[in-house]
């Protein structure tokens, strides 16, 4: 069995008409896994994080603000989202959701969220609709677990993981990679173990090389005991917000070498599905949907 993470409040959030962030994606994966044929009994359900979790490892004043609605407007608006109960109570399990599938993958060898990959959040703020950074909890939860010592992050989303680069900085234990698009949010790019900026346009054979180029030289850098990955499918050719050319069929070979690499390693994998901002949903679930296929959930 491979484990797979949801909770219906994953796409219960009432946002502003147009707004940009595809809120209804995570119901409709949920709705493909189960038409294409995953049974109930595979999902798992998170609880919400507790507050104390969360204040063991990012700026305890943030946390309290930002989860009793007193965070300054600014701060919000650099998030992304209006306040309300609802966004906390919401991210409040996403987050839990990506560490209930990382203690999935140690004990399955491979587990997936139907959410997840949160990297623009800081210790102390939250930016590009992300408020907890939830790769960094995750792997900080896998080294409770006896003989997980070193996590691999993996992070192929078009957007290069800045708050998760940023909290793993001083932490020997945590290897961050990012692929992204060089002309891309954010702008003021953070220094990750690896960073390689993709340019504006870039098709699939460009892009499938340098992943995997970069994938084996990290197995040759970095002993992990496990690997989180973000499998954000914002490099997509027809995504609204990512600015390559990767096709659908790239998309599907990007995320087959990453479990390659896990299973050649020998170590448990925990994925994320990232980023995506098609307006189309059942495009976008389609684009999302290459991971599960990789994964050989369907």
């Amino acid at each position: 069995m491979i484990p797979l993470v949801f909770h219906p409040i994953y796409s219960q959030l009432k946002l502003p008409e147009r707004h940009r962030f595809p809120i209804d994606k995570y119901q409709g994966i949920r709705n493909a896994l189960s038409l294409g044929g995953v049974p109930d009994d595979v999902f798992f359900k998170p609880v919400p994080l507790a507050i104390t979790e969360l204040e063991s490892h990012f700026d305890k004043n943030y946390v309290q603000q930002l989860t009793s609605g007193t965070l300054d407007k600014k701060a919000m608006r650099r998030i992304g989202f209006p306040w309300s109960d609802q966004l906390i109570e919401r991210t409040l399990t996403a987050v839990a959701g990506t560490c209930l599938t990382a203690e999935l993958a140690l004990e399955y060898g491979k587990a997936l969220n139907l959410t997840g990959g949160y990297h623009h959040a800081f210790a102390d703020f939250g930016s590009g609709f992300c408020l907890f950074n939830d790769l960094y909890l995750a792997a900080k939860a896998m080294q409770k677990k006896k003989g997980i010592d070193n996590i691999l992050i993996i992070d192929l989303d078009v957007h290069q993981g800045d708050g998760t680069a940023k909290l793993a900085q001083n932490d020997v234990s945590i290897f961050t990679v990012s692929i992204h698009g060089e002309k891309n949010f954010p702008h003021r790019k953070q220094h990750s173990n690896i960073d390689i900026g993709m340019i504006k346009g870039c098709e699939d054979d460009e892009y499938l090389d340098t992943v995997q180029e970069t994938l084996a030289m990290v197995s040759m850098q970095f002993q992990a005991d496990a690997i989180i990955y973000d499998a954000g499918v914002d490099i997509h050719i027809n995504d609204d917000l990512g600015l390559l050319n990767i096709s659908t069929e790239g998309v599907s070979a990007r995320d087959e070498m990453v479990f390659a690499l896990a299973e050649r390693m020998g170590v448990p994998i925990a994925a994320v599905i990232g980023g995506g901002y098609q307006r189309d949903i059942d495009a976008l679930v389609d684009v999302h949907l290459q991971l599960y296929k990789a994964a050989g959930v369907i």
